[in-house]
């Protein structure tokens, strides 16, 4: 907590509550910055990679290596615990493991990766999946946010060259272990700690719906074609398409022009939907999708749309798995999550798990998202056990 501490005025969103800190933004620069002096005042060896990403070594980088780590971004207005968390108790495990003289067989890292949210340039997890090729460097580099800088512009301005990015080998032929402990951001824990077994199936959509901007007194109503009624009744299909554990959220509508007093002539909406499988999420961006049209044609409007981001369903490694129950008891409970991570990008290419701290309100990407102390350190104390394990010579991993 007292790590957590050291970050509590930086980013802060006046505006929104809560913290917004973006991929390369200023903000994220300044806490890329303090986590490079932690790590290096821990005697870490920090090096970046091609696509962005911190990497802190305890011995020299090479095959089997034991890495943990998440992220120091934010979705706009968000809270202090999800993705520093993790960083703060990567942190936190070696002085952990240090104390009580252990020394690892196998390398040791903590990696910090870049723009996982998505908050900045709308795709979640970029630095990961620039890292194992799920998105090319040439779609990411023409990513773009709200003020026309493009993910190529600001990694070029933060020091990294875009047109080097791309799936890393090296990298991820170097980790042998990924556990990624994270705020656990629902209300699925009773216990201080427990373990991820899967991901949702989950992804991003954009509607663009274009009708006629025109004056909001001068023009009568059986005379418009407003795209914000079929923006609206999107957001309407969205809640009642999301049925028996399924999730769809419009969390961002844009429109064009954006005055009060005017006829919007094009609006942006943003859907995320998740649910079991891909069969049921897609199902259910398809009804979304159906009524979105349906919509726009009664409005006499258009819609385009385009999907920004997909992962499927990750089933985390299960000797990994076990293995991190044998460090942090047996009784471990296990559950699944709504929410994406880069453990569940990496999950493809190398054995991933993933470690929860108790939520005890639930309520995450949002200025009140919470974790007590005292669960805080507890989830410190089974990522260290769990590092430890993994990086003992007896380890056969």
């Amino acid at each position: 907590m007292t790590d957590l501490a050291d970050l509590a005025d930086v980013g802060r969103d006046l505006r929104r509550g809560g913290y917004s800190r973006h991929g390369f933004d200023r903000v994220e620069l300044e806490l890329r910055e303090w986590f490079t002096e932690e790590a290096r005042r821990r005697g870490l060896d920090v090096r970046p990679d091609r696509n962005g990403n911190l990497w802190a070594w305890w011995g020299a980088p090479g095959p089997g290596a034991v890495v943990t780590g998440s992220h120091l971004d934010s979705v706009p207005g968000g809270g202090a615990f999800d993705g520093p968390l993790g960083v703060v108790s990567a942190l936190q495990a070696v002085d952990l493991l240090r104390a009580r003289g252990f020394e690892p067989s196998k390398p040791l890292a903590i990696v910090v990766f870049v723009e996982e949210e998505g908050g900045r340039f709308g795709v979640a997890c970029l630095g990961s999946r620039l890292m194992t090729g799920a998105i090319t460097p040439e779609a990411a580099a023409r990513l773009t946010d709200a003020d026309g800088v493009t993910f190529g512009e600001a990694a070029h301005a933060a020091g990294f060259d875009p047109l080097r990015m791309g799936r890393d080998e090296p990298a991820l032929a170097h980790v042998g272990a990924f556990v990624e402990l994270h705020v656990e951001q629902g209300r699925g824990l009773d216990v201080p700690v427990g373990l991820a077994s899967s991901i949702l199936a989950h992804g991003r959509w954009r509607y663009t719906f274009t009708g006629e901007g025109n004056h909001a007194g001068a023009t009568l109503m059986e005379d418009r074609r407003d795209p914000m009624l079929p923006a609206a009744q999107l957001v309407v299909a969205a809640r009642r398409a999301a049925r028996d554990g399924a999730r769809a959220t419009v969390g961002r509508i844009a429109p064009n022009p954006g005055g009060t007093n005017v006829i919007a002539s094009s609006v942006d909406v943003w859907l995320d939907a998740r649910a079991d499988d891909e069969p049921r999420t897609r199902e259910v961006v398809e009804r979304i999708t159906s009524a979105a049209r349906r919509a726009a044609v009664d409005e006499g409007c258009e819609v385009r749309v385009a999907e920004e981001s997909w992962g499927g369903t990750v089933l985390f490694d299960p000797a990994l798995m076990a293995d991190v129950r044998r460090a942090v008891g047996e009784d471990t409970p296990a559950l699944p999550t709504g929410a994406g991570h880069d453990a569940g990008i990496l999950a493809a290419h190398v054995p991933t798990a993933m470690l929860f701290v108790r939520n005890p309100t639930g309520v995450s990407h949002a200025p009140a998202e919470f974790a007590e102390a005292d669960d805080c350190a507890a989830g410190v104390a089974a990522l260290a056990a769990t590092l430890e394990h993994l990086a003992s010579a007896g380890d056969a991993r």
